[in-house]
């Protein structure tokens, strides 16, 4: 069964007694420090609207008080929010009674934390069964899953070990089958990577991706490292003070940031590993030039890749072809050089040769 998605509409979350009395100075305009220093509220989350697709990885980026983490908790209703809804399967999360929240928590979401939050009195094996435990699994099928997802995430040989003889890398893949075992659709990820050395959060991002192309869990990633976000997501959404600032694709974010505050973002962002091929090429039209046949580029590679593959074309107009190998556009060195640096994107009605043979 395919991953639902998860619509967050209109959410709002003020910290305080009186939250409720002061929604309307917050939807008048109030803001996050206006009402702590006047009320001594603290403004989480402002009028939060994210379609989270199902089967995919969407980051929550920001800074420290941006409201990323707050929001991630509100998807499996660890805090409650002032105003507004979270949908899965049309459902609002907001709404469920105590015991269906219990059985939705333990079956649909399972959580990766930053701290690792492992049991040192725990194996690695009995870490990663802790959550089949409380549904009541049979202990054989859940150590069986278990020992299925610890090598998965390449801890083989390491189920008996305890947390203390592990490195963070490991304790986090630790923390990663476990919430696999659960087997859950959704997938929440608060900082998972951030205690980590450079190195191994690379590493760990791999594992991630490697095991969504099969998974397709909807996976919620928060965090505040930029090339983190742009390697992750399929879809981005950055927070500042509680407010979605701007969400999209990562090739959407690096080449039209909604702001100053965007812009300043992804000013240093190597935009050949970010932007793929398809947000420069110019579109394919049908005519009289034949499909180029010297090298050709998959929609879908990023610039950074097809530079390679064209560093033996230079002087070759380079056709990119779709899934079924129809062509879609084109690009030359040059244009992707410029589009890498950031002095060229195409122009409105910009167009390519052309193919009376499509």
């Amino acid at each position: 069964m395919a991953s639902q998605s998860i619509e967050i509409r209109n959410l709002y979350k003020i910290f305080g007694p009186s939250s409720r009395k002061l929604m309307k100075l917050v939807e008048n305009g109030m803001s996050k420090a206006d009402l702590n220093k006047e009320h001594g509220h603290i403004l989480g989350l402002k009028d939060i609207n994210i379609s989270i697709p199902g089967g995919c990885i969407t980051v929550i980026m920001g800074l420290s008080g941006s409201g990323k983490s707050t929001l991630i908790r509100h998807i499996n209703r660890l805090i409650d929010p002032t105003s507004g809804e979270v949908l899965y399967g049309g459902t609002d999360v907001c709404k469920m009674n105590e015991g269906t929240l219990r059985e939705f928590r333990r079956h649909k979401t399972a959580m990766v934390f930053q701290k690792f939050g492992l049991l040192p009195h725990r194996t690695v094996l009995q870490n990663t069964v802790y959550g089949l435990e409380i549904q009541g699994v049979a202990k054989a099928e859940r150590e069986t899953r278990a020992e299925l997802w610890i090598n998965r995430v390449g801890l083989d040989g390491f189920s008996n070990h305890y947390p203390n003889q592990l490195s963070g890398g490991m304790q986090q893949r630790v923390g990663l089958a476990r919430a696999l075992t659960n087997d859950a659709d959704i997938l929440l990820m608060d900082e998972a990577y951030s205690a980590l050395d450079p190195l191994i959060r690379v590493d760990m991002q791999t594992v991630l991706l490697d095991l969504q192309k099969e998974l397709k869990k909807t996976v919620v990633f928060i965090t505040h490292d930029l090339d983190e976000a742009l390697r992750l997501g399929d879809k981005i959404a950055i927070l500042r003070d509680g407010e979605v600032i701007q969400q999209g694709t990562a090739t959407d974010i690096v080449l039209n940031p909604a702001n100053d505050y965007i812009e300043a973002f992804v000013k240093e962002v190597n935009r050949g590993r970010v932007i793929q091929v398809d947000a420069v090429m110019q579109p394919w039209r049908t005519g009289a030039v034949p499909v180029p046949t010297a090298v050709t580029i998959a929609s879908g590679t990023s610039i950074e890749e097809a530079l390679k593959l064209l560093a033996a074309h230079r002087d070759t107009d380079t056709a990119i072809l779709g899934p079924a190998g129809q062509p879609m556009g084109m690009v030359s060195f040059n244009h992707l050089v410029a589009a890498m640096v950031g002095s060229h994107s195409p122009s409105e009605g910009e167009t390519a040769p052309t193919s009376a043979s499509i």
